[in-house]
């Protein structure tokens, strides 16, 4: 059975299309609390993802951490490999033993390629054992366009990414390890006596920026991950590549973030508990049974012009007894021009039990004779 449920366009209305252009070749912006695209240019192509694959490389290290077969204060052997790394760098010296809390510093704050390469080698015996971690790990995540040949992000043919799959990765970042987040938000690190400061430029200002990490080869051009909240604590995700400069990346960065944060705002349309729809029930002990939001729904919507949304309702009817409280009975699903489709499950906000003898031969009787 299908319906419409025309008193929630009173709450929900949907949008005409928002027109948003960038100069980058592949983008993505990702609303990070209810995992709504607002934009994607390209977001599924492979692409060089330079230094911003060190994402994963961080990612492995954390999760090490949490595990504890490792701790901050531990250390790791400079390889001559890892010393002569070029590219960006942390200075490491050869022969030193550094902190992996130096080494994230070098890896996030710095891009060092050589801290990366130092993690490589002393968490996995080599860069191939470690790129294969890294792999393992992405098919975890479900981050379905990326492959990894390096820890660094130096350019490789097999060393590819998705601007979705950043994305993924970076909520991933965010969410799994809060407790070693903070290391992108810091602006400098000092090491070897070289001060150097993060290239996120948008740290810099005041726009509720706390990371994650740029990037930058030839064959890439500029990009960068970042994370923003506003005063609500609404975060959004945005993912540029294919850029010119520094510059440019860090502006087209910081207007799609406006887009997002200025355009679009989160509404919880359904609350946990709320009855949508009464159901008919079929050879139950009750006749009905509610339909019910099983959590609170907060859906991301644009802020004007919501007039074209489709909400339908679908489920068996009459829904067969017996039915246990918080089984799944139907399904809103809630549709609009410029946004993906939504499906919001119902449960059954009641246990019904089955009837059985005289009551259910009554109860067909009363059925075949009343229609």
């Amino acid at each position: 059975m299908k319906k419409y449920i025309p008193f929630l366009a009173l709450i929900l209305m949907a949008s005409p299309a928002f027109a948003i252009e960038t100069a980058a070749k592949q983008a993505f912006i990702v609303d990070d609390g209810t995992n709504t695209v607002l934009f994607s240019k390209n977001g599924d192509e492979k692409m060089h993802p330079s230094s911003m694959s060190k994402l994963m490389t961080v990612y492995i290290v954390f999760n090490r951490l949490k595990e504890g077969s490792v701790k901050l204060a531990d250390t790791l052997p400079v390889s001559e490999k890892a010393w002569r790394l070029q590219g960006s760098k942390s200075f490491v010296e050869l022969g030193a033993h550094i902190s992996i809390d130096d080494l994230l510093k070098g890896i996030i704050i710095q891009s060092g390629n050589d801290a990366c390469m130092v993690v490589a080698e002393g968490l996995a015996g080599s860069e191939e054992a470690f790129a294969a971690q890294m792999n393992d790990m992405a098919k975890k995540l479900g981050l379905s366009n990326s492959h990894f040949a390096n820890p660094h992000g130096l350019s490789d043919p097999n060393h590819l990414m998705s601007a979705h799959d950043l994305a993924i990765l970076a909520h991933h970042v965010i969410h799994d390890f809060p407790e070693y987040y903070h290391y992108f938000s810091e602006k400098e690190f000092v090491y070897h006596g070289i001060r150097q400061g993060n290239r996120n430029l948008l740290l810099y200002k005041d726009l509720g920026v706390d990371g994650l990490k740029t990037g930058h080869t030839d064959e890439g051009g500029y990009g960068m991950v970042v994370s923003a909240k506003d005063k609500s604590g609404r975060r959004e995700l945005v993912v540029v590549n294919g850029l010119g400069s520094e510059k440019e990346r860090a502006e087209e960065a910081e207007r799609l973030l406006a887009f997002a944060f200025r355009d679009f705002e989160n509404v919880t349309v359904l609350h946990k508990g709320e009855v949508i729809e009464q159901a008919n029930v079929w050879f139950g002990d009750k006749k009905q049974v509610a339909l019910t939001a099983a959590d609170d729904v907060v859906l991301t919507l644009p802020k004007v012009g919501r007039d074209k949304l489709k909400i339908t309702l679908s489920y068996t009817d009459p829904v067969p007894a017996p039915i246990k409280q918080g089984e799944h009975i139907a399904d809103l699903k809630i549709e609009s021009e410029n946004a993906p489709v939504q499906i919001v499950p119902l449960v059954a906000s009641e246990s019904v039990d089955k009837l059985h003898g005289i009551k259910r031969i009554i109860r067909t009787l009363v059925y075949y004779v009343s229609g």
